[in-house]
């Protein structure tokens, strides 16, 4: 278990296997800017997959290979590299911190053996790890927090972990503690070896012995660390209450079994950018990290013969569809038959190795592996697919988040509608949490996302994989409109043109109804002054009418009824009694005082503790009204805060709430009725309606 045991890693992705174990994966983790794919970059430099680390700042690196990522310097999709280390085969995703984009990292996860979340040593950092943590916790994936930037960290490291561990609701226990010179972490001291190591920079670090001036400083944090893993081995409280040595076998066994069953996270340290700690982390993956067999129990697929979980999907430009897929049981052969999904005995066209951006074909998978499968046109991410016939049981993975920001699509070039469709169906196929929604209403084609720049970044792939440039244009709010008055009105539709005529008349009483009543139409006829078989065609043209109302919107809560006319025995038709109606209706409405009704939503916005007055003040601004607020159910230190706010100010609610809590706010909202607008926004409203239809 030391620093120095066994040669370095030297074969990289794709190399094959080069013992009879599984291939391990490993998702990286945490939040944003924390050094995800920095340290990624680490791992394949330490283990000889790649020749030298590259920089995210000069776009060099494996991770963020396509042109969005580099375009604004963040992952913004999975990232998957194989390495070789010390004998033992691991798969690396590298998943996006922003948390406009980690569903990707949500569904990768699912059929990931454990996570490392990277995190920078600062307490500010909480409630975006919370975040993280709470979802590995909740889903019973073993995962390792590992503190990068080390090296530029001011605080004690004892002060650090307490801060930190309100994030999470299982122990953080600290296996190492850094060796300061002049205020700088030049090493470390590991606790369950009881060894030092000074950092050298892009080289495996060098042992030592402990200084006389660290000695008590590591017996400290090394008795704290065996305490947090007695609570959960009574051998090891005996040990430690009858001042016995614990035997290293034990703690190491305890470390293990404790990480693997999900009751501790370990810290550990170390700086990706200077390839610091890199060994370390490697060597608690290589010796605690549990075996695909493991997680296919957790997931329920281990008595499945055959089975695959479908994290991703890519459309490429040559080579097609490819479903990003975890083997779980058994082999996956090139042109096997898969059920699962929609699919059923689909004949797999390829079986490729992930690095970065490029791909490198392979016989066949096994359990373990994860890999590319070519042009499955049934199978979609978070299937579960297997060469059993009938498929397996399903994997449950995690369900795509609500949307919080949508954009209008304009086309500059109608032909394009077609291509615009198949673009944005490959668009959400690779990106469940993008949805695309028809609005009825207001007859726009809506993208909806997570955030500004989930989906500015979607549009910029619109544009580059599948040649369709549009125009983003601002969502419209489905106003209606409603009155305040009754009226009674008639109308009557003449017309002689040589032959038959056209007659139709009409009196129809207009009268408004309670909010959210709809539309009701009645008749009150007797003695057949309007024929029985003419009345439906008075109420579709009342109907036509009511799509579009004085003011230019859909009217809704108004009654209207029938109460008397007259016909012609030969002119009279269905036609002329439906523009009566219509034509009632238009010289009506404008004198029964209309009002322009708004959607008002009701929002659920989740927040840390901290930013709740920041929120209760947005809710104001935006003309709000503030219901209350709660603790979050088994988010501690975060409230849920109710209220009703009109959906036009809602529109970039999630910008401010994103600004105002470090990236971590979320909302949720509903329709929930609608209310009167009057005075200047009214007037705003119907001038921009006005101008639009001009």
């Amino acid at each position: 278990m030391g620093q120095s045991d066994g040669p370095r890693g030297t074969q990289g992705a794709g190399s094959g296997h080069s013992s009879g174990r599984s291939t391990r994966c490993i998702a990286l983790i945490g939040p944003f800017l924390s050094g995800k794919t920095t340290l990624l970059d680490a791992i394949l430099a330490r283990t000889g997959a790649v020749a030298r680390s590259g920089k995210v700042a000069d776009k060099t690196t494996v991770g963020d290979g396509s042109p969005e990522a580099r375009a604004h310097g963040m992952s913004v999709q999975l990232n998957v590299a194989d390495a070789e280390f010390l004998g033992d085969n691991f798969t690396f995703i590298d998943c996006p911190g922003s948390i406009e984009f980690q569903h990707e990292g949500a569904l990768a996860l699912t059929a990931c053996d454990a996570a490392v979340v990277v995190s920078e040593p600062d307490p500010k950092r909480v409630p975006a790890l919370q975040v993280i943590l709470k979802q590995l916790e909740d889903r019973g994936i073993p995962h390792i927090l590992f503190l990068n930037k080390i090296d530029a960290c001011e605080t004690p490291i004892r002060d650090i972990v307490p801060a930190l561990q309100p994030a999470s609701t299982k122990p953080l226990v600290l296996r190492q503690i850094p060796i300061w010179e002049n205020g700088v972490a030049t090493g470390f001291i590991d606790l369950a070896l009881e060894r030092a190591f000074l950092f050298r920079k892009d080289a495996p670090s060098e042992m030592v012995e402990i200084k006389a001036n660290d000695l008590s400083r590591e017996k400290e944090a090394r008795f704290h660390m065996l305490e947090q893993l007695a609570d959960y081995d009574d051998t090891l409280m005996e040990q430690l209450l009858s001042d016995v040595a614990p035997d290293k076998e034990l703690v190491f066994s305890d470390l293990v079994r404790e990480f693997s069953d999900g009751l501790i996270c370990p810290v550990l340290l170390g700086s990706a950018e200077h390839g610091h700690g890199i060994l370390r982390l490697l060597k608690a993956l290589r010796h605690e990290v549990p075996f695909v067999e493991s997680t296919a129990k957790r997931l329920g697929v281990e008595d499945a013969k055959s089975a695959a979980y479908v994290l991703k999907t890519l459309h490429t430009g040559h080579g097609g569809k490819l479903s990003i897929a975890r083997v779980l049981a058994g082999d996956l052969p090139d042109g096997a038959s898969v059920s699962g999904g929609e699919a059923v005995d689909e004949r797999v066209a390829g079986v490729f190795a992930l690095k970065g951006e490029e791909t490198l074909k392979k016989p066949a998978a096994r359990a373990g592996d994860l890999v590319a499968l070519g042009r499955l046109d049934g199978v979609k991410t978070g299937d579960t697919i297997s060469t059993e016939k009938g498929g397996v049981t399903a994997i449950d993975g995690p369900g795509a988040p609500e949307p919080v920001l949508a954009s209008g699509i304009g086309l500059k070039d109608r032909k394009d509608e077609v291509k615009l469709s198949a673009a944005l169906g490959k668009l959400v196929e690779e990106d469940p949490s993008l949805v695309v929604e028809h609005a009825g209403e207001t007859h726009q084609v809506l993208l909806k996302g997570q955030g500004e720049m989930h989906l500015r970044v979607a549009f910029e792939r619109l544009a580059r994989k599948y040649g369709v440039v549009v125009e983003r244009r601002k969502r419209q709010v489905p106003y209606k409109e409603t009155i305040r008055k009754p009226i009674e009105i008639r109308g009557r539709h003449k017309k002689q043109s040589g032959g038959h005529g056209q007659f139709g008349d009409v009196l129809i009483d207009i009268a408004p109804l309670p909010r959210g009543s709809g539309f009701a139409f009645n008749d009150t006829i007797t003695g057949g002054v309007v024929p029985k078989q003419f009345i439906p065609s008075v109420e579709i043209g009342v109907s036509d009418y009511m799509k579009t109302g004085p003011l230019g919107f859909p009217v809704v809560d108004v009654a209207v009824t029938l109460k008397d006319g007259s016909f012609h025995t030969v002119d009279s038709s269905d036609m002329a009694f439906r523009q009566a109606g219509r034509l009632a209706m238009s010289e009506g409405m404008p004198k029964c005082q209309p009002v322009l009704l708004e959607p008002v939503m009701a929002v659920d916005i989740a927040v840390p503790s901290e930013a709740t007055a920041r929120v209760n003040g947005m809710i104001s601004q935006r003309r709000g009204q503030i219901l209350g607020f709660d603790a979050r159910p088994g988010w501690p230190g975060w409230d849920v805060v109710s209220a009703h706010i009109p959906e036009s100010e809602i529109e970039d609610l999630i910008v401010e709430l994103r600004s105002a809590t470090t990236g971590v706010g979320t909302y949720t909202a509903s329709f929930h009725h609608l209310a009167e607008l009057t005075g200047r926004l009214a007037d705003q409203v119907l001038a921009s309606h006005r101008e639009a239809a001009e």
